[in-house]
């Protein structure tokens, strides 16, 4: 069910609805329906020319992204839990490489987190999570490395090697930290979905979402570019997340 869910959600992003309407296109073309195929072309490129601009891309991202604000100071709370990402193995580059971006940003904004609480003198606990999926080692583990290298406590450290998604990561989190307020760590435009499903378990959450995207550049390429698209791409992600969570009853 996880894998097809994946599948199915792959295919309902901004690029692959773009190829599906130029392949229309292409076979209205084939067919001597020009007047069909310059539809279906004008709606492509129309649609190509929307995500890719800054002012659309952020107007679309930005709900998800505004619904909690950043958690600048550090709450008094023994643990932080950092959602998992994702992450390839290789044993020929640094672990900073080999832990991909997304995830790395998560996991500074938990490590600040505990670095202001050890500094402040209380001790705190860091979660990481995620499982390994097609990879030797699980996210969790390579978090964990990441972080002990950042000048985390090894003996400070949770990991939770088996949650797929946010509702299995939910699930564990509930059986260590029980009723206990925890700092909740993912990116911005997750937040929301994440904080629903956290909530429904029955957890006390302190929001501190990170990696915000929806912002205004002033660089001349930043009007129409790739990094649009991908916020857009985030946004649609979550999204469907949200009806998809709410079509299962999750919250």
């Amino acid at each position: 069910m996880f894998i097809l869910k994946k599948i199915i959600s792959a295919f309902l992003l901004p690029i692959p609805i773009g190829i599906f309407i130029l392949i229309l296109a292409s076979i209205f073309l084939l067919r001597n329906s020009y007047k069909k195929a310059k539809i279906f072309l004008f709606i492509a490129i129309l649609w190509f020319l929307l995500i890719s601009n800054q002012t659309i891309s952020n107007a679309i991202l930005s709900p998800l992204e505004n619904t909690y604000p950043a958690l600048i100071n550090t709450p008094k709370v023994n643990y932080i839990l950092v959602l998992g990402n994702a992450h390839k193995s290789d044993k020929n580059l640094s672990i900073s490489s080999q832990v991909k971006s997304t995830a790395i940003n998560r996991l500074v904004e938990g490590i600040r987190h505990y670095k202001n609480l050890e500094n402040s003198g209380q001790k705190s606990k860091l979660i990481v999570s995620g499982y390994s999926f097609d990879d030797i080692n699980s996210h969790a583990k390579m978090q964990k490395i990441l972080a002990i290298s950042l000048g985390v406590n090894e003996n400070d450290i949770i990991t939770l090697d088996t949650p797929k998604d946010t509702v299995e990561e939910a699930i564990e989190t509930k059986k260590i930290v029980n009723d206990e307020k925890i700092i909740l760590v993912t990116s911005a435009s997750h937040m929301k979905r994440a904080v629903k499903l956290f909530e429904q378990k029955g957890l006390n959450i302190i929001p501190s979402p990170t990696e915000h995207k929806a912002y205004r550049d002033t660089y001349p390429s930043s009007y129409f570019n790739s990094n649009n698209i991908k916020k857009v791409e985030l946004a649609f992600h979550e999204y469907l997340g949200i009806i998809y969570s709410k079509i299962k009853g999750e919250f």
